[in-house]
């Protein structure tokens, strides 16, 4: 097997579905190192994946990968060089507008540090809320109040909004205004947003209408009885 990253200059042409998958083949194999496996063939990382070995094979080989017949990856390896590509070694700061109970809930997920992100700025209006102290991983960081949002955001370089529909537009245009143009909503709504600045954006409701739309389409069993 032989492996290089491919140079700075060649990764805008990587498709953005594979990069999309990138993050996928990395967890699979965080989860394969840690259970002491060494070497995966691209059948099985595929599976454990989700996609095909052909379409592993060919996201693979935009990295410069192509395994060896009969013996497959080396996990640790290939787990290092996806890492190495997305940057996941090279962390970036994160500030999280809105702990209620969503916000709450990710600033305590501990996927953040194995996936390349610091949390370094909790930002709420409720004054229940401003002041107290969340465990983000192994960090403890205070609530801030709404004021402090473009000082905590001038130290990041994502922002996640976690907040109400009604303040979520208000809110990016302040995290925009701070220097930040890559964004993660969980907000309802669509954001508006100059050029050059990225949201992505994450509707549960909408993604739950999509599941329910896939069931409606799903034939009935073989054994199911229609009216």
């Amino acid at each position: 097997m032989s492996l290089h990253i491919a140079p700075s200059r060649a990764r805008a042409q990587v498709p953005t579905a594979t990069i999309e998958r990138l993050p996928a083949y990395l967890h699979v194999l965080e989860h394969l190192r840690d259970a002491g496996i060494t070497t995966v063939s691209s059948v099985d990382l595929a599976a454990r994946s989700g996609v095909t070995s052909a379409k592993l094979r060919k996201d693979l080989s935009h990295l410069g990968s192509y395994g060896t017949r009969g013996v497959g990856y080396d996990v640790d390896f290939l787990h290092r060089s996806i890492a190495d590509w997305l940057g996941v070694r090279q962390p970036l700061d994160v500030v999280i507008v809105g702990v209620g109970n969503l916000g709450h809930a990710l600033a305590a997920y501990r996927g953040f540090a194995g996936g390349g992100f610091r949390i370094v700025g909790l930002i709420d209006v409720d004054p229940d809320v401003i002041g107290r102290t969340v465990a983000c991983g192994d960090a403890l960081i205070t609530v801030r109040p709404l004021a402090d949002l473009e000082f905590i955001a001038g130290r990041a370089q994502i922002g996640v909004i976690a907040t109400p529909d009604a303040s979520a537009q208000a809110v990016c245009d302040r995290l925009v205004a701070a220097g930040i143009s890559l964004i993660l909503s969980f907000a309802p709504r669509f954001l508006s947003v100059a050029p050059g600045v990225e949201v992505r954006a994450i509707d549960m409701s909408v993604e739950l209408q999509i599941l329910a739309f896939r069931q409606r389409q799903t034939p009935l069993s073989a054994g199911a009885v229609s009216a």
